[in-house]
């Protein structure tokens, strides 16, 4: 099975180096190469663009940075449709909108070829080690065929039904993600100024109720200082901002997640990281400043 990935951020590397690792040809293409050269050193073979990947892949994989983003990729006279093959496997990774996921699987039907959406949650961290989870929209016999592809990339890959799903299930991960981050954030500013060892403090809540995925992964992030991006801030305010539309549509109240758009826009608006790591939110507490 040859693959085609598009999109090498800091994700998308993570992904091609384990297929990589595991004997598959993998090919790829991104706006700027030189952001492709790691995976190219690695093994992975370079095409010109989108629709040069759908020409030589059996499945092809898209994981860029907004919805506009993810149309680029697939529209157009260089775009995957137009390079696409009757037969052919397509899985859109990116956090999109389950509008767009429905969209590009009706139009994939014109050329033959299955389009799922797979967005997935697990971070750089998940990305590297090859422990992602996988929120699936789509086709069943599809996505049964990708499953040896999946145990190389994920711990868990999850089918929630027709195109859109799995996007709506990332929704609801990153509605999740809204709390613990705040949470976090809050409660790493109240040890600090109490005077508590927050390693300490880390370190004792998570082995109790309070132990969350956000905590583990970027409380030790703060504490050391390091708010370069494993998620980037503007694509988790692109993310919430999905979600609260989405809700919007079915009359769904999400108060805490309406706290969170604002508090990252703040966030951008104030101290201007939009390209730091989301652990940057306690940046908004003096005790981080």
């Amino acid at each position: 099975m040859k693959l085609g990935f598009i999109g090498t951020g800091v994700m998308g590397r993570g992904i091609i180096n384990n297929l990589l690792k595991a004997d598959y040809e993998v090919f790829v293409y991104n706006r700027t190469k030189a952001h492709a050269q790691s995976v190219i050193d690695n093994g992975a073979v370079w095409q010109d663009s989108p629709r040069q990947i759908a020409e030589a892949a059996d499945v092809v994989m898209t994981m860029v940075g907004y919805p506009k983003d993810v149309a680029e990729q697939y529209y157009g006279d260089n775009g995957i449709f137009a390079g696409s093959h009757p037969g052919q496997i397509i899985l859109d990774m990116t956090t999109s909108t389950p509008t767009l996921a429905k969209e590009l699987t009706t139009a994939g039907e014109k050329y033959g070829v299955k389009v799922l959406d797979a967005p997935v949650s697990g971070g750089d961290t998940g990305a590297k080690n090859g422990t992602l989870t996988i929120m699936v929209g789509g086709d069943e016999e599809s996505f049964t065929k990708l499953q040896p592809m999946f145990a190389v990339i994920s711990n868990a890959a999850t089918l929630f039904g027709t195109a859109g799903r799995g996007q709506n299930a990332k929704m609801a991960n990153q509605i999740m993600i809204a709390g613990t981050m705040l949470g976090m954030a809050e409660s790493m500013a109240y040890a600090k100024e109490a005077g508590l060892d927050l390693p300490q403090v880390l370190k004792t809540l998570g082995g109790g109720a309070a132990q969350n995925w956000s905590m583990d992964n970027y409380g030790p992030r703060v504490l050391a200082d390091d708010y370069e991006p494993g998620f980037y801030v503007k694509h988790y305010i692109k993310d919430l901002r999905i979600a609260l539309d989405e809700a919007k549509k079915m009359q769904v109240d999400l108060p805490m997640t309406i706290m969170a758009e604002q508090f990252y826009t703040k966030l951008v608006d104030e101290q201007k990281l939009a390209d730091a790591g989301i652990q940057g939110i306690v940046k908004l507490w003096s005790q981080f400043v």
